[in-house]
Formats: structure tokens, sequence, C-alpha cells
């Protein structure tokens, strides 16, 4: 089992519309290959992880390499990993600009902030930290929603 979790900049301001269509073109083929993850977004970045076989993991990560609604991607970590975060989760999509003004508050409190949003990790002990702290929000939004 791999874990790969990358960051990256995306090429225009995102909302919750653009999160659901990334989440909504990705869930079913990284199912299909048994590829899990979540998918964290900020209005101006993309934090993902993605956990799965080698081949399958590394195939959706070059294929979200050569997407274009992303620029200055970088790679946080790759590892062998005994098992998975995120196995119940299928790919989660999170828009980290819909929370609760409290949480949001928080997380920059803790993380640092970006472009006025939450700044996300490139070390990959604090991104998982970051997505380990959002799991424990008891109300995260729903992307199909």
């Amino acid at each position: 089992m791999y874990r790969i979790i990358y960051k990256s900049r995306s090429v225009k301001p995102l909302d919750w519309d653009i999160v659901k269509s990334i989440m909504s073109e990705s869930e079913k083929r990284n199912e299909a290959c048994g590829v899990t993850g979540v998918l964290l977004a900020s209005r101006t970045h993309f934090l993902q992880t993605l956990e799965g076989k080698f081949e399958d993991v590394n195939a959706v990560f070059r294929r979200i390499a050569r997407d274009d609604r992303h620029e200055e991607l970088n790679l946080i970590g790759f590892s062998v990993v005994d098992a998975r975060l995120f196995g119940g989760w299928g790919m989660r999509g999170i828009g980290a600009f819909d929370f609760n003004l409290n949480i949001e508050a928080e997380l920059k409190h803790k993380y640092g902030e970006e472009e006025g949003g939450i700044r996300f990790p490139l070390e990959e002990w604090q991104a998982l930290a970051m997505i380990n702290d959002i799991k424990m929000i008891r109300e995260l939004p729903d992307w199909k929603k």
C-alpha cells in the first residue's frame, strides 16, 4: 500500500462548485482502481492524499500532474504504508473555505495563512496532522450536496 501527498496552486480562485466538479470526475475513476483519499481546497490551493496500490496511485498522480486546472505541483510525500487512513472515505472533497468561521480561524492559527486562506503544509507529517484535525470535525460538508 502506498500513499502520496501533494500540494498545488489553482490557476483560478476555487469555490465549492469547482471542488464538486473535480470530485464528480474523479470519484468513479478512483473507486474503480481502488484509490482512496481526500482532496482539500482553499481559495487558491489544493492538498491531496491518495492511497492504494503503487501502480494505481502512480497512474492517478500522473493524470493529476497533467491537469491544467493547477500549477506549481509540489510532492510532499510518497510512502509505503501499512494501512489506509481514508479507507472509509473513498475520495472525499473538502473546501476549506466553507468551514464555519471558528474552525477556519482555528486552522489558520495552527497552520498559518496563505493568501487569506488556510496554509497547506509542505511537510508530510504536518499535512497528515491537518487532515486528521479536519477528519475530527463532525459536520464536514458533503461534496455531493
